[in-house]
């Protein structure tokens, strides 16, 4: 997709991190209650207004910023030096007295591998396919470059901290999503392009991007690895479309595409809460706040895929200099939109 013409004065890029951290924001009060209770303190439509001054987010957009400044600051997008950037960063956040918004374990346990300068492959969770590894993923959709750096930037930064299959083909997912709104696609094709992106690349391991990090799970060969993945990918794109199919109820998405704690049902969830509110940003990341799952991160995903759709006017404009790490958000915006 490179030499797509993209229309700078949508402001795409701003749109989609400070539609993150909205997104983030918005679910962060909601995160462990249940659809009644927040129906009960909020209303029906659930919670619509953002709430503090600075308003604050969570370890969601705290990660997307890491990832973000390591893209930003990166000589080139190669492996190697992309790669000690991410732990740097990392880490950083890790000891920052500004983590303190209910870190996943995932990431606290795999950087703490990361600080005794293990190779990544062996500080990763090899077992967790959580969400934490395509909440912060947005980035690596704004930056100008080929699908397969793409690609092999999206498992990347998922690897270092979540090294399942799943979680790395979401990661992709997630970041080819941002790259085709970016690039003008339309929010009612994104299911069949991310379906296509999935059977295309299901059996496309990339080892000069991940190494050996495929002998940890057991798998018979890097490609029945990285399969898994893209398998368990397609299976919640499938229970997305079949959502589609069905009328809104203005229920709770996740009794459709799952509680968004794992990283393939965080995407399929978010795109639902997207979908059924494709021309009100603000309804879609209230619809992710209303779950009985993983809100934050739900709301946080739906932000960025809106936000790059619409652009920064799609969002309240008093919203911007309220949220935290607004000055973050705008220098990194600017630089890529």
């Amino acid at each position: 997709m490179i030499g797509v013409v993209i229309d700078s004065s949508l402001r795409r890029a701003s749109g989609s991190l400070f539609g993150l951290a909205y997104g983030d924001a918005l679910g962060k009060p909601t995160e462990f209650l249940s659809v009644p209770e927040i129906h009960r303190r909020y209303g029906p439509d659930g919670p619509r207004e953002l709430v503090g001054d600075p308003v604050l987010v969570t370890d969601d957009t705290q990660m997307a910023l890491a990832v973000a400044w390591a893209l930003h600051d990166a000589p080139g997008y190669t492996p190697e030096a992309v790669e000690s950037l991410l732990r740097r960063r990392f880490l950083d956040w890790a000891a920052s007295p500004e983590n303190n918004r209910a870190p996943g374990m995932t990431c606290l346990r795999a950087c703490g591998e990361l600080g005794r300068g293990l190779p990544w492959q062996q500080a990763t969770v090899i077992d967790s396919k959580g969400c934490g590894a395509n909440m912060r993923v947005t980035p690596v959709g704004l930056l100008d470059v080929d699908l397969d750096t793409l690609a092999g930037l999206s498992q990347l930064q998922a690897g270092l901290t979540h090294g399942h299959p799943t979680g790395l083909a979401a990661s992709e997912l997630t970041a080819y999503a941002v790259r085709v709104l970016r690039d003008g696609a339309a929010l009612a094709e994104l299911p069949g392009l991310l379906t296509d992106r999935a059977r295309t690349q299901r059996r496309t391991y990339r080892a000069d991007w991940l190494g050996d990090l495929w002998r940890r799970s057991g798998a018979d060969s890097p490609a029945e690895f990285i399969a898994q993945g893209w398998d368990e990918c397609r299976s919640a794109l499938d229970r997305l479309d079949a959502a589609l199919r069905l009328p809104d109820d203005a229920g709770d998405p996740c009794r459709h595409t799952g509680e968004g704690w794992i990283a393939e049902e965080a995407l399929a969830t978010a795109l639902l809460c997207v979908l059924r509110h494709p021309d009100d940003p603000v309804a879609a990341i209230g619809r992710g706040a209303t779950t009985a799952g993983d809100s934050d991160s739900i709301a946080a995903l739906a932000g960025a895929f809106l936000g790059t759709a619409h652009g920064l006017s799609g969002w309240p404009a008093a919203w911007s200099p309220r949220i935290e790490y607004a000055d973050q958000l705008a220098t990194l915006g600017a630089a890529w939109d």
